[in-house]
């Protein structure tokens, strides 16, 4: 059940009008009045024949008009409207029911507290059979004014309530990070300008999908208004940028004029100290990639840098700093997944933009995210939107096996934290990677089974996954995708890896219990990892050991700890198989 508080307004009449009207699709039905502050002798349009609309509106209007006589300054924002709506699943709720709905709503909202009979005028309209409509004047019986604030937060608290004692379909508790939700005009208006979503929706898409590709405030406000976005920025005397609003072209009001949303109402991620803050996060410094000594794309280093995602999520622990660059590498993976959503080859877009938008709630929460804490994320997802090229097959089947994976312990760890909507969006996320993850790896796999090894090298290559994963061992080997797996295997041996090391790597990197196939979770981890050449241990060792000696102090140089002792050069050979 949903209680959508409306803001304010000023004509009483103007709404009641509406609510016994037809609708602007016929939908309304036998409008009458099912609960009120004061049901006997209310007039009722819906049920009294002589009573009128102009009649109800005086009489709910009467402590406004009261105040206003006595006062100098009038109440002109005295109107509460509080559509309340059952999901389509529920059952039908009765007259009775929904009146008793209705009282417990304002009640909690401040409107007509419980035992206050000097509370607001209000009546609940019933014009369909799923929802209500409550409206109210906000002054009081006593003159005073209510007070409301957090009301919608109570009157969603009250609806949580209603539900378990009603037995309908219970919703997730608020937490004030979601969107705000289109209104019944908006999306009216929508529908008859042909648009396929309403004017906030289109907005924060396109709000969001302009954040990877700049640097800071300025160059957001230029990247909007050349992507044909209707810009207002609002700027201190010294000229800095204190503040935005954005219109999408064509929508205006009565009067032709351009209406306006400001970034904070579009999205609570999305005013202009929020989107500063992230942008000067990402300002450009070294990134962790770039010391490889081989060159890696840009598709290759956002797999890298989700490997710090993964550490950052699961070894935070439970302390304020952890939990701060948790959620900001849980933002910076939603900049990533929109960036490679317009990078990606046109059969993969939409399901990798259904994907970033589902994901959009799970980027923000109550928690404060330490920005800079995410910079290697945000610089690889700058670096994808400004990449010239496309990625190769398997270089962004890893990387979006390895979203699955980031936006699967995000989802996690939102449930650990209590943040239900969230979770939810992590959840929905995961469904649309995981769509794209098995098509984007399909060419793959053809190409890799055709190329399978010979019997006696795939019994070899499964005695390596028994001995590297044995708890894991029989469902690779029975799943589909084992023989592009053993060619994988076979691939990264001859270009000197150990198969038994890179299975143990691969394991570690993304646990294998949940893996819907995991000989492909495997396949996509082995490329990305056995891109690298194999490691030269002795060169390794004596390379530390030079480093070490020349950052002692001389006296300390001349009695040098005990080293690891060196591999063996048949460590360094490759393996000669039976």
């Amino acid at each position: 059940m949903i209680a959508a508080i409306k803001p304010a307004g000023a004509n009483t009449r103007g709404l009641l009008a509406y609510l016994y009207g037809r609708g602007t699709h016929d939908e309304h039905f036998d409008p009458h009045i099912v609960a009120g502050f004061a049901m006997l002798g209310m007039p009722d349009p819906g049920r009294d024949e002589n009573a009128t609309l102009t009649e109800l509106g005086h009489y709910l209007d009467e402590p406004v008009s009261l105040r206003n006589g006595e006062f100098g300054k009038p109440v002109t924002d005295h109107v509460w409207h509080c559509p309340v709506r059952a999901a389509p699943e529920d059952r039908h709720l009765s007259d009775a029911e929904w009146g008793e709905i209705a009282q417990r709503i304002v009640q909690a909202a401040g409107i007509a507290p419980a035992g206050d009979d000097l509370g607001c005028r209000w009546i609940a309209v019933r014009h369909a059979d799923d929802h209500i409509h409550i409206l109210a004047t906000t002054v009081r019986e006593d003159g005073r004014r209510p007070k409301l604030h957090d009301s919608g937060l109570r009157a969603g608290d009250a609806c949580r309530e209603i539900e378990r004692d009603y037995g309908l379909r219970r919703l997730k508790k608020g937490d004030r990070t979601g969107e705000r939700r289109p209104t019944q005009a908006e999306m009216h208006k929508a529908e008859r300008l042909g648009w396929e979503e309403p004017s906030p929706e289109w907005l924060q898409d396109r709000i969001r999908a302009a954040i990877p590709h700049v640097t800071n405030a300025e160059e957001f406000i230029a990247y909007l208004e050349a992507s044909g976005i209707e810009v207002q920025v609002r700027r201190g005397p010294s000229g800095d940028l204190l503040g935005y609003a954005v219109g999408r072209p064509g929508d205006v009001n009565e009067a032709g004029e351009q209406i306006y949303h400001p970034g904070s109402k579009i999205s609570p991620d999305l005013s202009l100290p929020k989107i500063k803050a992230r942008l000067e996060s990402s300002r450009p410094e070294e990134h962790p990639t770039a010391r490889r000594n081989h060159p890696s794309t840009p598709w290759q280093q956002a797999t890298d840098a989700l490997d710090i995602l993964h550490t950052e999520i699961t070894d935070t622990g439970t302390d304020d700093d952890g939990d701060a660059r948790a959620q900001a590498h849980i933002t910076a993976l939603g900049e990533l997944m929109e960036a490679t959503a317009q990078k990606a080859p046109a059969d993969l877009r939409v399901q990798l933009q259904a994907a970033s938008k589902a994901f959009a709630h799970a980027q923000r929460s109550q928690i404060r995210a330490e920005d800079r804490a995410a910079h290697a994320l945000r610089a690889a997802a700058r670096d994808i939107v400004n990449t010239a090229t496309g990625p190769d097959g398997s270089a962004l089947a890893a990387l979006i096996a390895a979203m699955v994976w980031a936006a699967i312990l995000a989802g996690r760890w939102h449930e650990a934290k209590g943040h239900a909507h969230q979770t939810d969006a992590a959840r929905q996320a995961v469904q649309h990677l995981q769509t794209t993850a098995d098509h984007a790896l399909t060419p793959t796999l053809t190409e890799l089974e055709a190329r399978r090894p010979n019997e006696e090298t795939r019994r070899t290559l499964a005695n390596d996954v028994r001995a590297a994963v044995p708890e894991h061992a029989d469902r690779i080997l029975a799943d589909p995708g084992w023989p592009a797996l053993a060619t994988v295997l076979a691939d990264a041996e001859a270009g000197g890896h150990k198969p038994h090391r890179l299975l143990k790597e691969a394991a570690a990197q993304r646990e294998l219990t949940t893996a819907r196939q995991p000989a492909r979770v495997l396949i996509t981890r082995i490329q990305h990892t056995s891109r690298d050449p194999a490691p030269n241990r002795r060169a390794e060792a004596a390379r530390r050991r030079s480093t070490i000696t020349a950052s002692v102090p001389a006296q300390q140089a001349r009695n040098p700890q005990p080293s690891a002792a060196a591999p063996t050069s048949a460590e360094q050979q490759h393996r000669q198989r039976r």
